[in-house]
């Protein structure tokens, strides 16, 4: 079967600037590029590339509970959805944190499992790495899943000093699909993760031995 394959590689293609033009908590950088077109030839571009670190993303699942445990935090980037419709910038969402130094995407899951929710994991399971926004950051997600007991987790959790006030929910499979299929549920890695465990939710059982 043939698979799809890129017509140019990182071969093609030159950065001829790279200046820093902020740096913060995330970094900006203005870059120029100089690559091949697809009909001949060479273009230059100058792009901002927003810098914040590769994050992880896990869908905490109860297999006995048939239950998906989701976090609801406010979003900065989700305030201007109240502007031209009914909306709120608290978003229900996944587990989620940026990569430290040293650390596997399977610790940070651990770790913010914890800080986030306070919920001890087991039998983390890849769903898929993904660019959210190629376009202009170079972050990578790597998505997971994993199995939870829902009935030790509840409450307020997250870290004062990271300015965190994140509330836990448990929520059963069948709403959570449904909160996804209506757009309640509208960022990416949540719609993602849920319609991962939608097409693969009796292998997952099978693999972790819950049939």
């Amino acid at each position: 079967m043939a698979r799809w394959q890129p017509r140019f590689s990182g071969q093609d293609m030159d950065v001829v600037e790279n200046k820093r033009v902020f740096d913060g908590f995330f970094k900006i950088h203005q870059m120029t590029f100089r690559h091949r077109c697809f009909e001949g030839g060479e273009i230059e571009i100058t792009r901002e590339l927003f810098q914040r670190g590769n994050a992880v993303c896990v869908l905490l699942f109860d297999p006995h509970k048939d239950a998906i445990v989701l976090i609801e935090q406010f979003r900065a980037g989700a305030m201007a959805k109240g502007d031209t419709e009914p909306g709120s910038p608290w978003l229900l969402e996944l587990i989620a944190g940026i990569v430290e130094p040293g650390e596997t995407a399977n610790d940070v899951a651990e770790r913010e499992s914890q800080e986030e929710a306070g919920a001890e994991i087991s039998d983390i399971v890849p769903i898929t790495r993904y660019l959210p926004s190629a376009g202009g950051c170079d972050e990578y997600v790597d998505l997971l899943c994993a199995r939870v007991d829902s009935s030790t987790v509840s409450g307020v959790h997250g870290l004062a000093e990271e300015g965190e006030d994140i509330l836990v929910h448990t929520l059963p499979y069948a709403e959570v699909c449904e909160l996804v299929r209506s757009g309640v549920i509208d960022n990416a890695a949540t719609i993602i993760a849920v319609q991962w465990l939608q097409l693969n939710k009796q292998v997952l059982l099978q693999q972790w031995g819950c049939e």
